[in-house]
């Protein structure tokens, strides 16, 4: 056995299984890198399992080799390499390098040649080559130094007894074989009308294809002799196709393809490049980001220093507040850490809070911080207010990219400060590393016009969601009770309907088991496959609806048990005892329009349009006697932007006079008059209004519609034609993706979508559809965010005790004395209404009742 090892692998294989085989992934900046991430993770993996001396990764180069000039038809099947895929190689390339192994390739020449050129050449008693490739041409190179291992087949090794076993000839055979049977993936053309079986049988009589040729008489099939003797030139010429070239000139030896150790620090910064974290960990190791010099202070008079130095300068403070956490949002503070410059990290405890009034109620001191919504709450402990300039480093890189899924200090301090992806993160590490992001980040917002976003809207709006917070909502645990109950009762009354429909008792959350029941023994068409079998998903369940009674009835349990577990069940867990209220957490950077979303419980994901959802809402009442909950919400706000946006004088137009826009729609799609529009066209067109919000295609609404594609386009067609300055507006937004990378709202939020040059169908129609959006969903987000500041300024202003519990999406909800309801609906349909100058009017439709759901509409 030979001592020294060879791997020669097949790239460009690597290349597209890996490409086809990780879908969707990309940089933050767009860069795709599936490809990349799937052949570093094949490439580790060999690697590590065959251990070789040597190895050469071989290339096409894409040019015309001698093969296409011999038959300009061969591999003419083969489609171009997508774009996505070719701007990887390069990355690829690079990845090999900093692994300090060895790239091969030469212009003219296909990666096969160049292995069997090498393999060829350096194989011996003293070294083994194996090849790592799928091509089945490259096992014609199999002998007893040389074999190919495939890791696309369990992880095969091929032989010269394999190789036979699996053909039926030896590997130098095997280009015989092709010139006779063809080659349909490469479009080798063989014999026409010769086969897989006839070619066996021909080389195990013959031996070669030499002596076919040359001895045809002695074929005993009359036909066969007639298509050797009338294709003889095409068998020659496809034996030359198929022929590995092995003397490629490359400029090589044994020793420039030695495998030596890889460049650490070349990789890192690659791997950072590419954000591929988890390798990024591997190679980086622990560390801190604290100086040396880093001095922390925790004494009496180390701390009257801090202080002294603070006031005397009064220019910039980092603050982080360690707290345990109860029930939310109940905290009890441990101490609070402070910077004042870069090398000195202070920490004070509880009892020293007071001391520290004066720095956060001066406006002259920037305070800078990380997660301003969780310290201010974290500080309503100590009743400590914040005035002045804030900095949030958090919020500023979610305005920067939110896209992000992580916003940790440990990510942040990866990405902007280049340290270890797994530091260790102790306070005053958080500290210091928060202290060292806020120039850059402030120096990123500034060139991306997003300061301006960042400070009047972002900051403030954490001031207001944590007194939201802080505020909580009352619930009725007797409602639900009841609700509870009554669910249990119906859910209960479902399971045994579905068992005597399906003819037995079966696991209805099984979709393994539920498959079977539908598919298998109802016979009921299979509509969509996932990986792991026929599709029960609730698109399903809605088409098999048509056919059958127990798709609906699973639909119906589904929702139940959903709500139940959800909320019905769930909500009265998380009244907090002290407080006898929910207090849900509101995500500020959680979205990438810039809409908040909310958590522990998601009170935005109620539905409304069911009445079990519906009578949920009714749980949710006011604090208490003498109180009730005012619910404002904008009307069409979304519809209202996309005609500011875009422009377009008749929506203008119509939200001038207040007319019904669905219903004007539908009389323009309809070619009706407006008096003459039904209900079911105006529902129609309701869809169509809100789905050319959403950039939705004439496949989205025929499913949407239930109606067919053709039909779809028509009305999609229709309505661009009767609203053209919505189609310009559309166009405008995908040019501007496509040039720029982002799009903006009105007050500069930027969408990032990286995919919007794909070369991939799906991936660049989706982030076309979100070029439309985010402008429109991302605006209406601004303008309720700019709404609840102003109100909240406004309340303080006049000290009314009426409060913000609740912001859904388009909908706020306060909870208010009954005798400040008649100045609170003034103030806020004001405030809301107010709040952007559009070039159409802002509607908002106030709601005043004891509960969320029994709202007395009020002008």
């Amino acid at each position: 056995m030979s001592s020294r090892k060879l791997i020669l692998i097949d790239a460009n294989s690597f290349c597209y299984r890996a490409f086809y085989a990780i879908r969707g992934l990309a940089t933050s900046y767009g860069q795709p890198t599936n490809a990349v991430y799937g052949f570093v993770n094949m490439l580790k993996k060999i690697l590590k399992d065959h251990q070789p001396d040597y190895a050469g990764i071989c290339f096409d180069v894409g040019k015309e080799t001698f093969r296409e000039k011999k038959f300009s038809e061969y591999k003419i099947h083969r489609i171009p390499m997508p774009d996505d895929l070719v701007s990887q190689i390069p990355i690829i390339k690079e990845v090999i390098s900093a692994f300090n192994l060895t790239a091969l390739e030469l212009e003219g020449y296909e990666a096969d040649d160049v292995i069997a050129t090498v393999a060829q050449k350096l194989s011996g008693r003293d070294l083994e080559v194996v090849i790592v490739s799928g091509d089945k041409d490259i096992l014609q190179l199999v002998n007893k130094n040389i074999k190919v291992f495939n890791p696309s087949k369990d992880d095969t090794f091929f032989d010269d007894k394999k190789v036979k076993e699996l053909f039926g000839v030896e590997p130098e055979r095997l280009k015989d074989l092709f010139a006779l049977m063809g080659d349909k993936t490469d479009n080798i053309p063989g014999v026409t009308g010769i086969g897989e079986v006839t070619a066996k049988a021909l080389l195990q009589e013959f031996g070669s294809l030499e002596k076919i040729l040359d001895h045809p008489e002695k074929i005993k099939s009359d036909k066969v002799r007639e298509l050797i003797k009338q294709q003889r030139a095409q068998a020659i010429l496809s034996r030359d196709l198929a022929t590995l070239d092995e003397n490629v000139p490359l400029d090589f030896n044994l020793g420039s393809l030695k495998v030596g150790e890889a460049d650490q620090k070349l990789l890192l910064e690659l791997f950072r490049k590419l954000e591929f974290k988890s390798w990024f960990k591997e190679l980086s190791g622990t560390g801190k980001v604290l100086d040396s010099n880093t001095k922390i202070i925790d004494s009496a008079p180390g701390l009257d220093e801090t202080l002294r130095q603070i006031n005397s300068a009064r220019d910039e403070v980092v603050f982080l507040v360690d707290f345990t956490s109860g029930i939310w949002p109940e905290v009890e503070l441990k101490g609070i850490y402070l910077t004042p410059e870069k090398s000195q990290v202070s920490i004070f405890p509880p009892l020293e809070i007071n001391r520290l009034r004066q720095i956060f109620e001066d406006e002259k001191i920037t305070k800078i911080t990380y997660d301003l919504k969780t310290m201010l709450i974290a500080l309503n402990e100590g009743r400590i207010k914040i005035a002045g300039k804030v900095f949030d480093v958090m919020l500023a890189a979610y305005l920067l990219d939110p896209a992000k899924t992580n916003f940790s200090l440990e990510e942040l301090a990866w990405e902007y400060l280049g340290t270890a992806s797994n530091i260790v993160m102790d306070l005053p590490t958080e500290t210091e590393v928060t202290f060292k992001l806020k120039s850059l980040l402030e120096e990123k917002l500034k060139e991306k016009s997003l300061l301006d976003l960042f400070l009047k809207v972002e900051i403030p709006l954490a001031f207001v969601l944590a007194r939201m917070e802080l505020n909580g909502v009352k619930i009725d645990k007797d409602i639900l009770k009841g609700l509870s109950v009554k669910m249990q009762a119906r859910t209960k009354e479902l399971t045994e309907r579905i068992y005597r429909l399906s003819g037995e008792e079966f696991n209805i959350n099984s979709p393994k088991q539920l498959s079977q029941i539908l598919f298998e023994k109802l016979k009921l068409p299979v509509v969509k496959k996932t990986k792991t079998g026929a599709s029960t998903d609730e698109e399903v369940l809605t088409k098999l609806a048509q056919r059958h009674e127990l798709p609906v009835l699973l639909l119906e349990y589904r929702q139940l048990t959903k709500l139940t577990s959800t909320y019905i069940d769930a909500l009265p867990k998380l009244i907090n005892p002290k407080t006898g209220r929910v207090h849900t957490s509101f995500n500020q950077a959680g979205t990438e329009t810039g809409r908040l979303s909310s958590s522990a419980p998601n009170l935005q994901n109620i539905p409304i349009k069911t009445e079990l959802g519906r009578q949920i809402r009714k749980a949710f009442v006011a604090s208490g006697t003498g109180f009730s909950l005012l619910c404002a919400d904008y009307s069409q706000i979304e519809l209202r932007i996309l005609a500011h946006l875009s422009g377009d004088e008749s929506l203008v137009k119509a939200f001038k006079k207040d007319e019904d826009i669905h219903r004007l729609t539908a009389s323009l799609i309809f070619n009706q008059k407006i008096e003459k529009v039904t209900n079911d066209m105006r529902d129609t067109a309701k869809r169509v209004n809100f789905g050319i919000i959403y950039g939705i295609s004439a496949y989205g609404l025929s499913k949407d519609l239930s109606v067919t594609q053709e039909m779809a386009q028509d009305f999609i067609d229709a309505y661009f034609l009767r609203y053209p300055k919505v189609r310009n507006f559309c166009d405008l937004q995908i040019k501007k993706a496509r040039q720029d990378g982002f799009v903006t709202t009105i007050l500069g939020r930027r969408r990032y979508l990286p995919q919007i040059n794909s070369s991939n169908n799906t991936l660049r129609q989706f982030a076309e559809r979100q070029a439309i959006n985010a402008p429109v969903q991302g605006s209406a987000a601004d303008l309720i965010k700019l709404a609840m500041i102003n109100i909240q300024e406004e309340l303080a202003k006049k000290k009314l005790q009426s409060r913000l519990t609740l912001q859904v999406h388009d909908e706020l909800v306060f909870d208010c004395p009954d005798g400040e309801i008649n100045e609170m609906k003034d103030l806020v349909k004001r405030e809301m209404e107010d709040v952007l100058k559009l070039s159409v009017p802002v509607k908002v439709d106030i709601g005043i009742g004891k509960n969320w759901l029994d709202q007395r509409k009020i002008t």
